[in-house]
């Protein structure tokens, strides 16, 4: 039964976050968590997940051309460089501050990508414009995942948004650099606590699943201000769970 809730929970929770660019293993932390994982454990099976339903989904994003792969380059391997230097940081200071700021940074960025649109400016960026941006907000978000604990692509999305970048894209972008910090993630975990095979065999294949699902809705289902709406809501809830978790 605890299995079947945990498969479910993936499946629905993969193909939400899939959309918006996100991972889901913020979500899935918590739940695994209330089914009696250890919390290594849960953090490294979420984070697993993470690596696969992102790699389902921004396949599709590939073949429909929809990752910046001059932003997602940088953004890529300098929040990847830059995650392990937010973990030691992390070790000495006030955690539950910086939760509580984290939480506000997701309602600004919630709020922005409802009520706020961005007009193009016509014209593209330059290749080293788009190297400087990527690189400025993949550290951000490498750096302040670690710190946290938590996914970048919170982050990535609304910050790719804010240049102006099509939501479609920006999620598309998040998407890939999301599979590289989940698997750092997911390592540093695995060696706290042992993975769990048996709660691994039972939601992988609905990681798959969800992810699938959920690219395809991004992509051929969803116009752009509609998937920034999504992406809106779902930082909200990513607030109010973390707000939940605080109080």
């Amino acid at each position: 039964m605890l299995i079947a809730i945990a498969t479910a929970s993936t499946l629905v929770l993969t193909a939400i976050m899939a959309m918006a660019g996100v991972g889901a293993a913020f979500i899935l932390v918590p739940i695994f968590l209330a089914l009696g994982v250890e919390i290594h454990a849960a953090m490294a099976v979420a984070l697993l997940l993470n690596a696969i339903s992102t790699s389902v989904s921004t396949a599709t994003f590939i073949r429909k051309k929809l990752v910046v792969w001059k932003l997602a380059i940088p953004i890529t391997v300098v929040a990847v460089i830059l995650s392990p230097l937010g973990v030691h940081v992390s070790q000495g200071l006030d955690r539950h501050v910086l939760l509580w700021l984290f939480s506000g940074f997701l309602v600004f960025a919630s709020l922005m990508m409802l009520l706020y649109s961005p007009k193009p400016t016509g014209r593209k960026s330059s290749v080293r414009t788009q190297m400087v941006q990527g690189s400025t907000i993949g550290g951000i978000a490498g750096f302040v995942g670690g710190l946290l604990g938590v996914g970048g692509g919170s982050i990535i999305v609304p910050a790719l948004v804010g240049t102006g970048l099509d939501p479609k894209n920006a999620s598309a972008t998040a998407s890939f650099a999301i599979v590289f910090a989940s698997l750092t993630g997911f390592l540093a975990h695995a060696t706290l606590s042992g993975v769990d095979y048996v709660l691994v065999g039972s939601t992988a294949a609905a990681s798959i699943a969800g992810a699938a699902l959920g690219a395809w809705l991004m992509s051929e289902k969803l116009k752009s201000h509609q998937l920034k709406y999504v992406i809106g809501v779902v930082l909200l809830a990513t607030a109010a769970k973390m707000v939940w978790g605080l109080l």
